[in-house]
């Protein structure tokens, strides 16, 4: 018999090759499941994010029209103190006075940043200090946040604050500060503080007592306005001083009028 044929090589190397192996099921669904995971977990955080800026939103908005009836530290305060003196004015019935002088106090730049004073930031940094809270950041913080030193606070803070400052005008802003600001232990705003240490209405507030009153923001704890320590003196007169700069320079245009 004749020998057969071999057959091709083209044809022995195709009935050689290996049939393509098939991912294991367990694997497929594991990989399946963790991209699930991941889409949720984006969704959560953005649907999240958006709650949170619509809220943020809504109460800001609010705050516009309608005056804070409390602020989270003002409850923790009467809860500690179980009273406190506090009375809404209308930043027309304040002495003009008085907001120029807190402005002059905490932050003379007020009408020409938009929230958050960038260069004052800096300047801290540059000299190690903290500090360079602008009038707006601290409304933030009095109205909506909590008081205390925390990373976690000073970023809502920095983030809400241009919020505020697109919606609210900054006579508002002042308006809001001056009604909110602790003037001693459980004394909030400057009605109750005019009446605490002067025995006045803060429409009556002279150039010295608005300066007074100022002067011990940073700390009302622990300074008086009716009974001032040399430092406080000396810081009263400079900002009855800075307090006239802003008025004839036209930093205090955009709140008065």
């Amino acid at each position: 018999m004749g020998r057969m044929a071999e057959p091709s090589t083209a044809r022995k190397r195709t009935a050689q090759k290996p049939a393509p192996k098939k991912k294991p099921a367990r694997k497929t669904e594991k990989l399946g499941l963790v991209a699930r995971v991941r889409r949720f977990i984006r969704r959560t955080v953005f649907w999240g994010a958006v709650a949170v800026f619509s809220f943020a939103l809504l109460w800001t908005l609010l705050y516009a029209f309608i005056n804070p009836p409390t602020t989270p530290y003002m409850r923790a305060e009467a809860h500690r103190l179980v009273t406190i003196e506090r009375e809404w004015v209308d930043i027309e019935d304040i002495a003009p006075v008085m907001a120029r002088s807190v402005v002059a106090a905490e932050d003379a730049n007020f009408c020409l940043h938009w929230g958050l004073d960038v260069n004052a930031i800096q300047d801290a940094v540059e000299r190690g200090r903290g500090g360079a809270s602008t009038i707006s950041q601290q409304v933030v913080k009095n109205v909506f946040l909590w008081h205390g030193r925390s990373w976690s606070r000073k970023a809502i803070e920095a983030l809400w604050t241009p919020l505020t400052e697109a919606i609210w005008s900054k006579r508002r802003i002042v308006e809001l500060y001056l009604n909110v600001a602790e003037f001693d232990e459980g004394v909030f705003g400057v009605q109750a503080a005019a009446r605490h240490y002067f025995g006045v209405d803060a429409a009556d507030l002279t150039p010295t007592q608005a300066a007074r009153l100022a002067a011990i923001l940073p700390a009302p704890k622990t300074r008086s306005a009716s009974n001032p320590s040399t430092f406080t003196r000396e810081r009263t007169r400079a900002i009855m001083s800075g307090a006239a700069t802003i008025a004839a320079d036209g930093r205090a245009e955009c709140f008065e009028n």
